[in-house]
């Protein structure tokens, strides 16, 4: 029976989304037998979003984390979490809702990124006021062009004034090289060292300086693997968590496994080489183009057409589909799918054994 099958499976709710506890801790064994220690990784939430995932990393000595949210950071804060970075810069009321996570939960350490000179100033007047402890990591942008500072002569004076301020903690360095993910390895550990090579030099000088630099937290999951070959540097993957088709696709050398699996079911035939899935733009991340998922069993489909509540797809021959048939369907981009759902069913043995909340899918939970 294939790893996915779920038995018993005529009264499940489709759409749905499946996950697997054994192949998720397969994930989190690959990523410390990459990172070597514990104490070397610092993973991303935003992929799962889930308490009971945490939870697993922390039992294997995992208690540093990323997020993207406030409401992943109370998550976090939750699990008894001892170090976590929100990997955003705080603005408007975010940056007030991050104190009063500080506040509330003061046995966790937080942090966040800066990447502006007006924004370090908001932070260290909140500070000054709530007398709270806020730590500051500085964003840097190797190449990505989302966010972040170009290291530099600007940048390291962005530091040096983090350093200086009287109420904030400076935590180190940050940077998110997202867009390196060459199949080729050659290729992306190439590129990755040329854009890793100019935070080096700015730690360097920085440290030259006698400004301390206590850490480097470098690349997501793509360059997950290049990264954990240099000393002093902490990593961040996120999506090897459940891993998806696209990354399995794109990064053959890395060692995971897909671990999260939608249901779905044939809901029309609308025409004879025709037919309509109902895992829409509202079940399946849709910002990518075709194919959306890899479906099992339905290989020799094409994926035609996507809208709120249907996938379409296209085959000379559909005769043996029938209207109610049950599909397992591998995400393309397992990030977002996620977040459609306010559950995840849990499959241990083939049998559904439970359910786990996204509990962080939202943006508030209570602060």
């Amino acid at each position: 029976m294939e790893w996915y099958i779920i038995e018993n499976s005529e009264h499940l709710i489709t759409p749905s989304l499946a996950v697997f506890p054994e192949r998720i801790q397969y994930n989190i064994d690959s990523m410390l037998r990459t990172a070597g220690d514990p104490g070397r990784l610092r993973p991303h939430i935003k992929t799962h979003k889930i308490k009971e995932i945490v939870e697993m990393q922390q039992a294997m000595g995992i208690n540093k984390f990323k997020c993207a949210t406030i409401a992943e950071a109370e998550m976090l804060a939750t699990c008894q979490a001892q170090d976590i970075l929100l990997a955003m810069q705080a603005v408007g009321e975010n940056l007030d809702r991050l104190f009063k996570l500080a506040e509330t939960y003061p046995t966790s350490t937080f942090s966040c990124l800066v990447d502006s000179q007006d924004i370090l100033e908001d932070l260290d007047q909140k500070a000054e006021e709530t007398g709270t402890t806020m730590g500051v990591f500085l964003d840097l942008n190797t190449g990505m062009d989302r966010t972040g500072i170009l290291p530099g002569d600007e940048a390291e004076a962005l530091y040096v004034n983090i350093a200086g301020s009287n109420y904030l903690v400076c935590r180190g360095l940050h940077a998110y090289d997202g867009h390196i993910r060459d199949t080729d390895l050659t290729l992306r550990k190439k590129r990755c060292d040329a854009a890793f090579a100019e935070v080096d030099l700015l730690r360097k000088n920085l440290e030259n300086s006698g400004y301390s630099v206590p850490e480097v937290i470098v690349g997501g999951s793509p360059t997950f693997p290049v990264h954990a070959q240099r000393e002093g540097v902490v990593l961040s993957p996120g999506t090897t968590l459940l891993w998806d088709v696209r990354n399995a696709t794109d990064l053959p050398d890395m060692d995971f496994l897909p671990a999260a699996v939608l249901l779905t079911r044939v809901v029309s035939k609308p025409t004879a080489k025709r037919i309509a899935l109902d895992i829409g733009h509202k079940s399946i991340a849709p910002e990518m183009g075709f194919p959306r998922a890899e479906i099992m069993e339905l290989e020799h489909t094409k994926q035609v057409g996507h809208s709120e509540e249907h996938l379409v797809l296209e085959a000379e021959d559909t005769s043996s589909i029938q209207i109610g048939q049950l599909y397992y369907a591998l995400p393309m981009h397992v990030c977002p799918t996620v977040c459609k759902y306010p559950s995840v069913m849990v499959i241990k043995n083939h049998q559904v054994s439970g359910y786990w909340e996204v509990a962080a899918r939202d943006y508030q939970l209570s602060i």
